[in-house]
């Protein structure tokens, strides 16, 4: 049998004359979040241009199509949606909760036309008579020990937590929109520079057989350049497949059909050069702001208050229900004074022994409320390793673009010497082939840096929680 101590009952007892919340109340968890992730120290106004940045970021990449993909993503995305209504149903929920602490009213009428038996002795048969009844029933339970209170502060806790999920949603949708954007027009890019690549290896090709009928040519060197031509074109149908891929992303991702935008992305346009004002120092009270670090908070907080409506649920409930109730034969004396019925009760009633399961629910409740916490500060860990992850990625990429940007310059200088030096007479063809072929190795391996580049910064921004929405009030913490 449950054991209630003297200290428990005493604690009873002061909460029923004044009334309180039972449970621990909620401290927000700190995490010991370095001051920033440059050597040099981030000024208020750094974090707030940062923050102002995180709210429309994709515009840093300077490109109206991918403005217009964004505004449109926001507007007609299933999935952000679909979170719309479970934000609905959380705050529905809490609402529903919360009308507990309310007392309940119901009316009810009855009316009803009966034959008894005249044959009996005992009780005296009476035939025929008419009943009616009409009247209202209520019931206030008391929230003496503010389990209710506990409940609806875990359900708005829900709200919450659910909010910030569509937001941490958002910043993946954005992120996605933008990174899908950007691979469609690297490939773009990618495609042309095959197709550039294809001419002049025809071109190759045409010299040779040219060459080769003239008698100066060989056909080892008419086989080389035509091999150099056809494996240079097997590039072009996968670059075609992997834009009309991208194509069909986007437009799912802005709830169309898959392909809505092959008319309006088949253009072919430069891809977004990297946004040039991005912060300098970028300080980890950002972190702190990231959706999904608010969500696991948010489900701390939510897990903490569920303690005390464990709590409550072994104390003694209070409610107070009333009946009036008139009843009467003739309609006309329904409400009469004389028809009156009513009742009116004090109730109380406590647990005493249901074999431990109250003691274990509270228990339950306190492990899911350390859990919680714990999950809050692995979120934060991994907010942290994404931002520095992102930034030694962008740090890497940047120093790999300086040197493919030379590799690219010498290539082509070289290929243009070697093929004068061809015609000239003064080089072999494979001497003139292998330039050929490192001057496409390099300016294809420049374009996939930049769209590296491209893709870090919009990797960065995900990582930074930028979304154009603002966290609930609730959200922010001193």
């Amino acid at each position: 049998m449950q054991q209630i101590s003297l200290r428990s009952a005493i604690a009873a007892f002061l909460c029923l004359l004044g009334g309180c919340t039972v449970g621990p109340d909620f401290v927000a968890p700190k995490s010991h979040l370095p001051a920033q992730f440059s050597e040099a120290p981030a000024t208020a106004a750094q974090v707030a241009a940062t923050n102002a940045q995180l709210q429309q970021w994709w515009r840093s990449f300077d490109d109206r199509e991918l403005n217009q993909l964004i505004t449109l993503a926001i507007a007609d995305n299933i999935d952000l949606k679909i979170a719309d209504q479970r934000l609905l149903q959380a705050r529905a929920q809490r609402d529903e909760i919360a009308a507990g602490a309310y007392p309940t009213l119901g009316a009810t009428a009855e009316a009803e036309r009966a034959r008894a038996s005249t044959t009996l002795e005992y009780p005296p048969g009476f035939g025929n008579y008419h009943d009616f009844i009409g009247g209202f029933d209520a019931s206030w339970e008391l929230d003496i020990f503010g389990g209710n209170r506990r409940a609806t502060e875990a359900a708005q806790d829900r709200v919450f937590a659910t909010i910030e999920g569509r937001r941490a949603l958002m910043v993946s949708l954005l992120s996605e929109v933008a990174s899908d954007y950007a691979t469609l027009r690297a490939t773009q890019t990618l495609l042309a520079i095959a197709q550039d690549n294809v001419r002049v290896a025809n071109d190759v090709y045409q010299l040779t057989e040219r060459e080769l009928k003239s008698g100066i040519g060989t056909d080892l060197q008419t086989l080389q350049a035509r091999a150099q031509l056809e494996a240079t074109e097997a590039k072009l149908p996968g670059l075609k497949a992997q834009i009309a891929v991208m194509a069909h992303a986007i437009a799912i991702l802005l709830g169309r059909t898959p392909d809505a935008l092959l008319a309006t992305l088949s253009r072919p346009v430069p891809l977004m050069s990297p946004p040039a004002d991005m912060p300098a120092t970028v300080p980890a009270a950002v972190i702190a702001n990231r959706p999904d670090v608010h969500e696991a908070e948010f489900a701390y907080e939510a897990a903490n208050a569920q303690i005390g409506v464990a709590i409550a649920a072994r104390l003694p409930d209070f409610s107070i229900p009333l009946s009036i109730m008139p009843e009467a034969s003739a309609i006309n004396q329904l409400f009469s004074f004389a028809s009156l019925a009513y009742a009116a009760t004090l109730s109380a009633s406590a647990p005493l022994y249901q074999g431990g399961k109250l003691n274990a629910r509270e228990r339950e409740a306190r492990a899911a409320a350390q859990a919680a916490r714990l999950h809050y500060h692995q979120v934060v860990l991994q907010a942290l390793a994404e931002v520095q992850n992102d930034l030694v990625h962008l740090q890497s990429d940047q120093q790999t673009h300086l040197a493919l940007s030379a590799a690219y310059r010498d290539s082509q200088t070289a290929l243009d010497h070697a093929t004068l030096l061809y015609h000239a007479g003064l080089t072999d063809f494979l001497t003139l082939l292998t330039n050929e072929r490192a001057n496409f190795a390099a300016h294809d391996a420049l374009a996939q840096n930049d769209l590296a580049l491209v893709q870090d910064y919009i990797a960065l921004f995900k990582a930074l929680g930028g979304t154009p929405e603002a966290a609930p009030p609730a959200a922010v913490k001193p």
